[in-house]
């Protein structure tokens, strides 16, 4: 299944895309894509509609993040070796956790907004997994049947921000609108196998990043009963599992986000995003 959440910022609903690709109401279905309606037994019953019995909602509307009340963003740094290469950074001996404010996230293609007096705002395109029952101290036998599905995630990054401004990584990574998440959350029965993904990310056009998921130094199980050790994961709970090379940092010379920018990425299966990059407004307040 392809679950959705449509509607403007806050007043989202909760939906499914038919195989034709239209988009279908679940209001009334479920209340919310959310804590218990991700677990296996909720996805079962939801799995077992006749997408064509639900009624057909026209127009194009916008898509928020798939499922709703992010309880914490966990993200994996340098889990592409040619990423870890780029930056200068060794290949890490354990997975590099960092969490990203769950107040950067935001609908697939919303605007991206570069924060006030940035000047190395970057892009990654990374494969979000999207966890549906409790994980616990769970092994890596048993990881993939705590996740609820998948998703295509930009973990945008303000680079000086991040590496200069002293402290942990999280600076960097949770700036308002640097995290998008969707459009769809595929569920995982539909993903044959998660390290087998292709994923690409493009600005104005030009393709800068073009990956596999096959290369991530850990894989999705491995990394959901990592953290799992570390940390208990809730339904709707989000792991960013790192990008492939070809961030703007590593290019030489280094390149970032301007006023009047496109991102455009995808990967295989999960859907496709677009944003438009923005300047900030001003200070707030």
């Amino acid at each position: 299944m392809k679950l959705v959440r449509y509607g403007q910022p806050g007043h989202e609903k909760p939906g499914m895309i038919d195989i034709d690709g239209r988009l279908r109401d679940l209001t009334g279905i479920v209340g919310e894509l959310a804590g218990e309606t991700l677990g296996n037994a909720s996805l079962a019953r939801l799995a077992a509609i006749e997408p064509t019995s639900l009624p057909l909602v026209p127009g194009e509307p916008r898509f928020g993040t798939p499922v709703a009340g992010i309880g914490k963003m966990i993200c994996v740094g340098m889990n592409y070796a040619e990423h870890a290469a780029e930056t200068g950074a060794p290949v890490p001996e354990q997975p590099v956790l960092f969490m990203k404010a769950t107040s950067a996230i935001g609908g697939a293609n919303d605007t991206v907004v570069i924060p006030r007096d940035s000047v190395k705002t970057d892009w990654e395109v990374e494969l979000g997994v999207i966890i549906g029952e409790v994980a616990r101290d769970v092994s890596p036998e048993d990881a993939l049947h705590h996740v609820a599905g998948y998703a295509v995630i930009n973990d945008l990054s303000e680079r000086e921000f991040q590496l200069e401004h002293g402290g942990q990584w999280v600076k960097g990574k949770s700036c308002d609108t640097f995290g998008p998440i969707g459009p769809w959350l595929v569920t995982r029965d539909e993903v044959a196998d998660p390290q087998n993904l292709s994923l690409w990310l493009e600005v104005n056009g030009h393709r800068y990043q073009h990956g596999n998921t096959r290369t991530m130094v850990y894989g999705v199980a491995y990394l959901v009963s990592y953290i799992s050790r570390y940390m208990t994961l809730m339904p709707g709970d989000v792991i960013s599992t790192g990008t492939p090379a070809g961030v703007g940092l590593g290019l030489k010379p280094p390149t970032y986000l301007k006023p009047g920018d496109v991102i455009e990425l995808s990967i295989e299966g999960l859907g496709r995003q677009r944003q438009d990059v923005v300047a900030h407004p001003g200070r707030h307040p």
